[in-house]
C-alpha cells in the first residue's frame, strides 16, 4: 500500500479476512502475547501477540516458541554443528541450547497494537 487512504474513499478488490489469513488451520494455532524484549531486532516487542503453529516441522532460521525447564521462550531456530540452538534477536541475551526442551511451535505472524 503506497499510501493511506481516508475511511470515505471507494474500496475496491476483495474484502481481507484476517481470520483466514492468519489462523488457517484454527486447531493447531494459538495466538500468545509477548513478555520482554529479546526479539526486539526481530521487530517483536514486549506486548505484541504472535500467531503459533503448534507441531509443524520447524526449519532453520525461524521463529519459534520453546519449552525449557524454566518456561516458554521465543527465540530464532538455528542449526550449527548438529545442535539446535534459539538466538535472541538482542545482544543482551544469550543463545540458548535447545538440548532436553522441547519446539512447542512455529511463529507465524506478529501483531502489534498502536493504541494506548
Amino acid at each position: 500500500m503506497p499510501e493511506a487512504l481516508p475511511s470515505h474513499a471507494p474500496r475496491t478488490g476483495a474484502a481481507i479476512d484476517l481470520q483466514r489469513l492468519l489462523i488457517p488451520d484454527p486447531a493447531r494455532t494459538v495466538l500468545l502475547r509477548v513478555g520482554g524484549d529479546s526479539m526486539v531486532g526481530a521487530g517483536i516487542h514486549h506486548g505484541d501477540l504472535v500467531v503459533v503453529e503448534r507441531h509443524p516441522t520447524p526449519r532453520d532460521g525461524q521463529l519459534v516458541v520453546a519449552r525449557l525447564a524454566d518456561g516458554f521462550t521465543l527465540k530464532r531456530l538455528r542449526r550449527r554443528d548438529q545442535r539446535w540452538l534459539l538466538v535472541a534477536a538482542h545482544p543482551a541475551y544469550p543463545t540458548l541450547a535447545l538440548g532436553e526442551g522441547e519446539l512447542w511451535g512455529v511463529v507465524t505472524h506478529a501483531i502489534r497494537s498502536f493504541s494506548p
